[in-house]
């Protein structure tokens, strides 16, 4: 055998502890160095970001105070601009104050309603007036309706706080006398006429007819004189306006008069608040409490500034008359007497803010409760309104005729005056009444200034009840293109017709748009309308009436009035589209807290010279203490 072959290679080293030691150690160091160097880089990435949320924090300090100065800035001159608030009433307040002293220099002869004596003296005097023609009373019914109209816009333009209770009594006494003596005097004038109706009659069909007409009251007449039992139609001439009489009517000595009036002296007068009253209201923003508080702030910084001044004035007096007897003493006193008027001022223009500020959130208060619940076939006041006037129906007995004798005119007066025809009478148990006392059928215009967007509903004036009704009328049919309306009447009385006072409520849309320094144009858009009313300075005008996308013309255009008048003349032009305290229970609103709407009402007169305002449709989402509009 040969000898054996060598192994090839050398034995595979072996690792001692020495050496995994050394490794782990190693290993070790290796990952606390890459530690160090994350913490180091975290550190530095942290300081960095520190840095910048500093810098962007100071940054934002900045902005934040410079933005609190112009703030400041702006707050400042926003209360600068809220002053003429307070400002704007004093005005007024000055400007009633000189209303008295402004009719005594026009020496027109007509008494000032405010001055109870004046008014008691014109009263007295025209009841002792006798034997006046209707033309005669047509025209001093002129000057009545214009001292009606003053003391009622003295209700309504004297805030609440400034009408006392006695006044307000005195006036609506003086409103209602003037009212019922203007009537009686009207009444009196229809028996001077209807005594001449024989010397009036017509030639064709032997009855009587008289047509008088005025701006405000028209007169229609017709005398039974032939008692034909035929003649049972009757019709006024040049007008639609008529009767159609049942057969005992046709056959009886009466007269049957329609005095149209545009005014409503038969709906009794609204209760005017007064400042005690509305304390009680529900508001809790401001209240008796706030603005006696107020008050007593006022008079005690008043009687604490007066102190001082005092004490003041009567050291410096002393001081100066040791120096000068003469010169000092009126210089130190006219200084110090300055002071004082400026602190009243300042102090009453504080006292008058809070006051004003709290009249407007009375007014954009809702009522939590309706004032009355009216009866069956009753009207709603709240929910309803009278257009056009009142119809004064009334079926006359005919009063004794003027005769002619030997160049004179003979003629019976009766003590009792002018009496109605009960029809029908009171006693008819002998008579079947359905067939012998029919209803009788009315035809009347509506006035041409009058606008309806529905079928306007009739009502009656209930004079035991003392409130309208829509009882004992039938048979009601409206003609629009011929603007006449005829129905049935069970009894002859004062009618008139009512539409739904919230027939434009709620808006579709509103737009405030300015048009020069304190002249503005505002646009609403409702169902039926879109009436622009244009606003300058303290007057108000309405520029023009659309009515289903057509222009429609009104005699209020190109007028200016006072706020107050101009609400009243376009409710009484059928475009009501002022809510009132109770318009919550008759329509669908999007309340809004009282001071929230004041706020943004103030803001937005404010601005309503320099930037539009405009509806949103996203006020009715958000909630009751906040308000969305476009600007």
């Amino acid at each position: 055998m040969g000898p054996k072959a060598k192994k090839s290679g050398s034995k595979k080293k072996r690792i001692t502890k020495a050496d995994q030691l050394k490794q782990l150690q190693e290993e070790e160091e290796k990952r606390q160095k890459e530690e160090e160097e994350a913490r180091v880089k975290y550190e530095k990435e942290e300081m960095e970001r520190l840095e910048i949320q500093r810098t962007e924090k100071e940054k934002l300090r900045k902005l934040e105070a410079k933005d609190l100065e112009r703030r400041n800035e702006e707050l400042e001159e926003l209360y600068l601009l809220e002053a003429c608030f307070p400002e704007a009433e004093k005005l007024k307040r000055d400007s009633r104050m000189l209303s008295q002293w402004k009719h005594y220099i026009q020496c027109n002869g007509s008494p000032d309603p405010s001055i109870s004596q004046e008014i008691n003296t014109f009263i007295s005097l025209w009841k002792e007036e006798t034997n006046e023609t209707f033309e005669a009373v047509i025209a001093k019914s002129k000057l009545v309706l214009n001292l009606i109209e003053k003391l009622k816009l003295i209700l309504l333009e004297t805030p609440s706080y400034d009408l006392q209770e006695k006044n307000i009594i005195q006036y609506q006494g003086s409103i209602l006398e003037l009212q019922e003596l203007l009537h009686l005097k009207f009444n009196i004038a229809t028996e001077i006429l209807l005594r001449q109706a024989s010397t009036l009659a017509d030639l064709d069909s032997g009855n009587m007819e008289k047509v008088i007409r005025d701006e405000n009251v028209t007169l229609y007449v017709w005398a039974n004189l032939k008692k034909n039992p035929r003649y049972r139609s009757i019709r006024f001439s040049e007008t639609q306006i008529g009767f159609e009489i049942p057969r005992i009517l046709a056959t009886s000595d009466i007269a049957l008069r329609l005095l149209h009036t545009r005014y409503d002296h038969v709906t009794p007068l609204d209760p005017v608040p007064t400042a005690s009253q509305e304390h009680t209201s529900t508001v809790t923003y401001f209240g008796k409490d706030k603005v006696k508080s107020v008050e007593a702030a006022v008079s005690k910084d008043l009687q604490e500034e007066y102190k001082e001044q005092e004490n003041e004035s009567n050291s410096v007096h002393e001081e100066e008359t040791k120096v000068d007897e003469q010169g000092g003493i009126e210089g130190q006193t006219s200084s110090v007497q300055e002071e004082p008027e400026a602190t009243r001022y300042e102090l009453e223009m504080k006292l008058l803010s809070e006051t004003v500020s709290a009249a407007q959130l009375l007014l954009l208060e809702n009522a939590t409760e309706k004032p009355y619940f009216p009866e069956e076939n009753e009207v709603d006041l709240c929910q309803f309104t009278a257009l056009g006037g009142v119809h004064h129906l009334d079926i006359l007995e005919l009063p004794p005729q003027c005769k002619p004798r030997k160049g004179w005119m003979i003629v019976e007066i009766l003590k009792e005056g002018l009496q109605k025809y009960t029809y029908p009478p009171e006693t008819a148990e002998d008579f079947e009444t359905e067939n012998t006392f029919p209803p009788i059928q009315v035809m009347l215009e509506v006035h041409e200034n009058v606008i309806f967007f529905e079928n306007p509903m009739v009502a009656r004036w209930d004079a035991e009840g003392k409130h309208w009704k829509t009882d004992g009328i039938s048979n009601v049919s409206y003609k629009s293109e011929d603007r006449l309306i005829t129905f049935s009447l069970d009894t002859f009385g004062p009618v008139t017709f009512i539409q739904d006072a919230h027939v434009n409520m709620p808006y579709q849309s509103w737009e405030l748009r300015p048009l020069d320094v304190n002249e503005v144009l505002l646009t609403v858009t409702t169902v039926y309308t879109e009436i622009q009313i244009q606003i300058k300075e303290n007057l108000c005008m309405l520029a023009s009436i659309k009515l289903n996308n057509k222009k429609h013309s009104s005699i209020l255009e190109e007028k200016w009035m006072t706020p107050v008048s101009f609400i009243i003349a376009l409710k009484e032009a059928g475009l009501n589209i002022f809510p009132t305290g109770h318009s919550h229970f008759y329509v669908i609103i999007n309340y809004k807290l009282p001071l929230v709407e004041v706020k943004a009402y103030r803001q937005m007169a404010l601005l309503s010279s320099a930037f539009a305002f405009g509806w949103s449709k996203w006020n009715i989402v958000c909630d009751s203490n906040k308000v969305v509009f476009q600007v």
